[in-house]
């Protein structure tokens, strides 16, 4: 298999960025939901840093079974605020959405490259970004439904609290 072209590496290398620097805001939302006694959105949230930080060891993998080199740069720190639990799911909307049109960004290049090997491997998480556009807006239509506050705002924080581990198959 011949190497990633440098444009399509240091594309794939900038997306690493993205998705650790997705890790990282993603824990500091757990942690301040955590602080606010949100446990149950904090888990959810915890678990969301996992599948982000597997998300660029994934990729960076990728990279390095390509013979090319990896390149990390510095996370930059997360900034956000937020008053509920619906501003909560909103930031995290609008962010997976930003994740949404990176990853669409990359498998344009590596298709306009025609690098088919590329493709397929961005496939999964072209895949993996509808499934979490997906989950969040039922997570804001439960907010929606029940309000953010009082009992279903409880109900809905226990629920997210549920929130398993995924698995994902392909052993990433």
């Amino acid at each position: 298999m011949p190497k990633l072209s440098q444009s399509l590496c240091d594309a794939i290398n900038a997306q690493v960025q993205n998705e650790l620097a997705s890790a990282y805001l993603y824990l500091g939302m757990s942690a301040e939901c955590s602080t606010q006694n949100y446990r149950g959105t904090a888990h959810w949230l915890r678990q969301q840093w996992e599948e982000e930080l597997s998300h660029a060891t994934k990729m960076m993998d990728y990279v390095l079974d390509r013979g090319n080199a990896l390149a990390l740069e510095e996370i930059p720190k997360p900034t956000f605020e937020f008053t509920t639990l619906t501003a909560v799911f909103e930031e995290v909307l609008s962010h997976e959405r930003s994740v949404t049109g990176a990853i669409n960004a990359l498998y344009a290049r590596a298709a306009e490259q025609n690098d088919y090997a590329a493709q397929t491997f961005l496939q999964w998480f072209v895949n993996e970004q509808v499934e979490e556009e997906n989950t969040v807006r039922d997570v804001l239509d439960m907010l929606k439904i029940g309000g953010d506050q009082g009992a279903a705002l409880l109900i809905v924080d226990r629920q997210l609290g549920e929130r398993v581990a995924s698995v994902d198959p392909s052993g990433a």
